[in-house]
């Protein structure tokens, strides 16, 4: 929190966000308190509403001054509107801005920066959780239905610096990956942009990004692309206009999972041609294996996993650096609260997921779990004194060097909740 502080987390807050009209006069007020307080429970772990009280037990009191009951903080939200939760976007963005100066995040993102758009399935338990509905997944390597919401979200990367996320989007369980991918990707990469990139920008995402509206929304931003394409009828055909003496072998300098098996390969031909698509001209880079469950037959049974780009790069580099684009986890690894649950306390996960052993793989991601739409409560409410935004204060063993520890000591009484 003192270095989303030092980004000027409170007065981007303050400055774009605003609720005009609410229901409950109180509600609105201070809204960089309130959005701090649940932005540090949210990091201390909470995962809903109720959980938010982890910023009022034990020794929190020590560390950070003038946070907001749960209740409080659920009335703040319940008077939030599609166009919040665009003021907050507006935010995020500005605050990952101030963060690359002040942070030293993404480094080397005047050179060469990639922006990677990616859909997911987050489950949901219950009938009453506001928009959720049935969504396509893939669990175990099948195709499944599942109730719940997807998000759509975008990440920005350099060659030595981790995906931070540019900006994420709730939509319904039963959404199109693409749907509203065009506006995603040009927000990101003007926010790109503005955090120093003034070099090549490549946009990267799976098939279902490769439509004209998203690649037309690259080329306008100033950036490059490179999309999957499906294997239909018209890329076949580009395909099989490829000459056999075009195939050039290529040697990975590590192991790259196979889409439709996901086995290991090191080493597959590659051959590229010219294609149009919607109606933009570019290079089709195309990857074949040969089906390992066909080697007994008299000529080779190949497998082809094409993609579409206007990539500099070589062939071999392109295709490397393509592959490499970051996925969002399709399903949630731990149990997730519902307003209808009425135990609101789930497991962790055991430990972390496996990563692919790619030598140079895209680093890992976390993405944090959306706060839970909140039960209606009958809360009586009143005027209440504004208060200043969280803001952290010393421990009494000293965090900022104080060697008496008592400089954190806070006037506020707070008898700790029960564990």
């Amino acid at each position: 929190m003192v270095l989303a502080e030092r980004a000027g987390l409170s007065e981007l807050i303050s400055a774009k966000v605003a609720i005009n009209e609410s229901r409950v006069r109180s509600a609105a007020v201070n809204p960089a308190g309130k959005l701090t307080s649940i932005i540090a429970g949210m990091v201390a772990g909470a995962e809903c509403i109720d959980d938010l009280e982890v910023i009022r037990s034990g020794g929190m009191p020590r560390l950070f001054a003038q946070v907001y009951a749960p209740a409080t903080l659920g009335q703040f939200l319940r008077e939030f509107t599609q166009g919040h939760g665009l003021q907050l976007a507006s935010v995020a963005r500005a605050h990952l801005v101030n963060l690359v100066e002040h942070a030293a995040l993404l480094p080397g993102i005047e050179g060469q920066a990639y922006v990677d758009i990616d859909s997911l399935l987050r489950p949901v338990f219950g009938q009453a959780k506001q928009g959720a509905s049935d969504g396509h997944t893939k669990i175990a390597g099948r195709q499944v239905l599942r109730k719940g919401l997807s998000p759509l979200a975008t990440t920005i990367s350099t060659r030595e610096g981790a995906p931070v996320i540019a900006g994420i989007r709730l939509r319904a369980g039963r959404a199109g990956s693409g749907r509203g991918a065009a506006s995603m990707l040009a927000q990101a990469i003007n926010t790109a942009r503005a955090a120093g990139a003034t070099g090549d920008i490549l946009a990267r995402g799976d098939s279902a990004y490769r439509n004209s509206a998203v690649i037309n929304a690259c080329i306008k931003a100033g950036a490059r692309f490179s999309f999957v394409l499906t294997n239909n009828a018209t890329v076949n055909r580009a395909i099989a206009s490829i000459p056999e003496h075009a195939w050039t072998p290529v040697h990975y300098p590590g192991a790259v999972v196979d889409p439709d098996t996901g086995e290991l390969i090191s080493d597959a031909p590659l051959a590229e041609v010219a294609f149009t698509n919607n109606p933009v001209t570019a290079r089709l880079i195309v990857r074949r294996v040969r089906d390992q469950t066909r080697l007994e037959e008299l000529f080779p049974v190949w497998r082809y996993h094409p993609f579409f780009t206007n990539s500099l790069e070589s062939t071999a580099e392109a295709d490397i650096t393509h592959r490499r684009h970051s996925h969002q986890p399709t399903a949630c690894p731990r149990a997730r609260c519902d307003a209808t649950t009425p135990d609101r306390r789930r497991p962790r996960p055991a430990g972390p997921a496996a990563t692919p052993p790619d030598p140079a793989p895209t680093r890992a991601l976390a993405l944090g779990h959306t706060v839970d739409h909140p039960v209606a409560q009958d809360i009586p409410t009143g005027d209440r004194p504004t208060r200043a935004p969280l803001t952290p204060t010393t421990h009494r063993t000293g965090l900022t060097g104080d060697p008496s520890g008592t400089a954190g000591q806070t006037s506020r009484d707070h008898t700790p909740a029960p564990h």
